[in-house]
């Protein structure tokens, strides 16, 4: 499987969060080609404050050995914000594969310094459905991103 063919996984999640009327980004735990387990963004749907793709797809997956998280890629459909950007170095995830980065730049920076590979897709489906939410509901995304509007 390519970087590409993970972000399906992903996005297919993000679909799925925007159809139960959530922020539509997805994520997908992979380690060798193995999708460990998805998740999305599900703040709205559980009425949680931490809920993001990334997390939710952690919390999904359940409790792994770090040498798991060692060998895995973090494939998420939008730039990860801080909080995520945490879990991923926390748990130590060496590769972070990105859907899209236009509608929101996260914490690629700090990824990179510290080792973590970040690739950035530019997936148009990501961009337009991020797109499109955000113009349609900025009260919403701009509480996800913790912004007061």
């Amino acid at each position: 499987m390519n970087d590409h063919d993970l972000l399906r996984h992903a996005l297919e999640e993000a679909r799925r969060g925007l159809a139960e009327g959530g922020v539509p980004i997805g994520a997908a735990l992979v380690r060798e080609g193995e999708v460990l387990g998805t998740g999305r963004n599900r703040r709205v749907q559980q009425g949680s404050a931490i809920r993001h793709g990334e997390t939710d797809c952690l919390e999904n997956i359940g409790r792994l050995p770090a040498s798991v998280y060692a060998r895995s890629t973090m494939v998420t459909t939008l730039s990860p914000c801080d909080m995520c950007t945490g879990a991923i170095l926390l748990y130590g995830i060496p590769r972070v594969v990105i859907g899209e980065n236009r509608n929101f730049l996260g914490g690629e920076e700090l990824l990179r310094r510290r080792g973590v590979e970040v690739v950035v897709l530019d997936d148009p489906d990501c961009v337009e459905m991020m797109g499109s939410f955000i113009a349609a509901n900025p009260e919403l995304w701009n509480e996800d991103i913790g912004v007061e509007a």
